[in-house]
């Protein structure tokens, strides 16, 4: 079966989503956050891992990586996908977001401040920033997954106050 007879054109009456990835970077007991800049339309001001849209010729890892070079200039190892996020806003279209854990060896980072800026945060001291509303509910349980654990399957939804709800399937 060929490219065009994949069935990519049927989108009437069909889930669309958007590919993103979302990466913590660790070194030692800290992760590498960016604080979003305040002239940002999404999660101005907050603070949430790296990354961003996976392109049209790239797979997920690949687009992390990219994105962890990007925006901190920082090679990393060890990357592993954790959860797999199916994101529903009620839009038209939704996202589908690509979690993933890695390691630096280093601390030292470029940052170009249009995003926002780059932190080192202690895991511990998590709960006294300004995160993005999703980082409470996932970190704990990615960050304390086994090195060889599978990924988690998440559904995010909104309830009738607007709070963020995440059910993960159990395997």
């Amino acid at each position: 079966m060929g490219a065009h007879e994949q069935g990519a054109d049927a989108t009437a009456g069909h889930w669309l989503t958007i590919p993103r990835t979302l990466c913590f970077v660790q070194n030692s007991d800290d992760l590498l956050l960016m604080k979003r800049a305040p002239h940002r339309r999404v999660f101005p001001n907050q603070y949430n891992g790296l990354g961003g849209h996976i392109e049209r010729d790239e797979d997920p890892f690949s687009a992390a990586m990219r994105e962890i070079k990007e925006e901190s200039g920082l090679d990393v190892y060890d990357m592993r996908l954790r959860a797999v996020h199916n994101i529903s806003t009620d839009a038209v279209t939704g996202i589908m977001l690509f979690v993933f854990t890695a390691w630096a060896d280093r601390r030292e980072f470029i940052s170009d401040d249009v995003e926002g800026t780059l932190h080192w945060v202690p895991i511990a001291a998590l709960s006294e920033y300004d995160l993005v509303e999703d980082l409470p509910l996932m970190l704990p349980r990615i960050l304390q997954m086994a090195p060889d654990a599978a990924p988690l399957f998440g559904l995010v939804t909104y309830d009738e106050m607007d709070k963020i709800q995440i059910q993960y399937v159990h395997s």
